[in-house]
């Protein structure tokens, strides 16, 4: 992620949404793809300020009347725009923000979402709504199935609990998962390296990719890699993990014990590292840090990353907190990891029929 500059030269970050310099509102600006200052129009709306751009914008509705988005719309021929910004318009569900916290909860789940965003559109990755005829189509619930309690979660009666997951395009979390204090917990449950809201968008859309890239496409060729997707079933494999949990080597052929599980959380948890690997290295090359420069290729790509990492990981344990790289690249790991690396390269030709428009 790289930081951008307001009007005045002081440098403004990706989440900002007003100039802590010289005050200037801030947003967004899906023609020049900046975080820009926001100069008022006398008809409404705003300009871009960044040299070059000059676009003319309205904020996102999310924007103006809940806080939890940046990013700004173009305001189209006849003064009009459209109402929600490139990121919000794949919402279906958002919380109910009647209930204490929902709001800071949304805001943190909408900020992951857009750091999604922007690694998927660096890559090139397609996606698309349903209005736009896209299949299929990529969508979002933010959703609960308890009520905060003394600072607690508890299920509440006649609801059905919520799982984070996904399903054909649709990618459901829960709520809770933007509390701190109950992710923590989860995370020390389930023996997690790592447990965060960004890395819960990055594997759920690894399960959105296999289906737009690989299912009836290159299914064969995800086997050979990644095992037969088939047999066991998805249930079957869920069981079985659950009850005898991971083999004592899977760190020698998996990214995670999570990705033992079956060979669809295998490569949705490699995916999900690749696009760790992308954004942890377009920051750092955007900030400066030496030795992160590559060639694209996947070899330098890792070299990179754990020079990053190798440095990350020594200034967390100074500060007393968790590894930033507690992943061991093993050589089947790395053959994984290339797998992606080249369907990523080849995904816009893979998914040109999936995304024809239907009906």
């Amino acid at each position: 992620m790289r930081t951008y500059r307001c009007a005045c030269g002081a440098r403004l970050f990706f989440d900002n949404t007003r100039c802590l310099n010289c005050q200037r509102e801030v947003g967004w600006c899906p023609a020049c793809a900046q975080i820009a200052a926001l100069e008022p129009l006398a008809e409404g709306g705003f300009r871009c300020t960044h040299e070059g751009c000059g676009a003319e914008l309205l904020k996102c509705l999310n924007y103006v009347e809940h806080g939890v988005c940046n990013r700004m719309v173009p305001i189209e021929d006849g003064g009009e725009a459209q109402s929600l910004c490139d990121c919000c318009r794949y919402n279906d569900v958002v919380p109910d923000l009647s209930v204490p916290g929902h709001r800071e909860r949304w805001a943190a789940l909408e900020a992951a979402k857009r750091r999604l965003f922007y690694i998927l559109n660096l890559l090139g990755l397609p996606h698309g709504t349903a209005d736009e005829g896209f299949e299929p189509p990529l969508s979002f619930s933010f959703m609960a199935d308890a009520l905060p309690d003394a600072g607690l979660w508890r299920s509440t009666a006649g609801t059905a609990k919520v799982y984070t997951g996904h399903a054909t395009g649709h990618i459901t979390i829960n709520v809770k998962e933007a509390d701190d204090v109950e992710r923590e917990r989860l995370r020390i449950d389930m023996n997690e390296s790592h447990r965060t809201l960004i890395g819960h968008f990055r594997h759920e859309i690894g399960h959105y990719y296999w289906d737009l890239l690989i299912k009836g496409r290159d299914e064969e060729g995800s086997r050979q890699v990644f095992g037969d997707h088939d047999s066991p079933t998805y249930g079957e494999a869920l069981e079985r993990y659950y009850e005898v949990g991971p083999p004592d080597d899977w760190s020698q052929h998996f990214i995670s014990a999570y990705a033992t599980m079956h060979p669809w959380e295998d490569f949705a948890e490699t995916f999900a590292f690749y696009l760790d690997l992308v954004s942890v290295l377009d920051t750092a090359r955007h900030l400066g840090l030496t030795g992160v420069d590559h060639d694209d290729s996947l070899p330098a790509m890792l070299a990179a990353f754990h020079q990053v990492g190798l440095a990350l990981n020594e200034l967390n344990r100074d500060m007393g907190l968790i590894d930033f790289m507690p992943h061991v690249i093993s050589p089947a790991v790395r053959d994984k990891l290339e797998y992606v690396h080249r369907l990523v390269q080849r995904a816009d030709r893979l998914a040109t029929g999936a995304r024809a428009p239907a009906g």
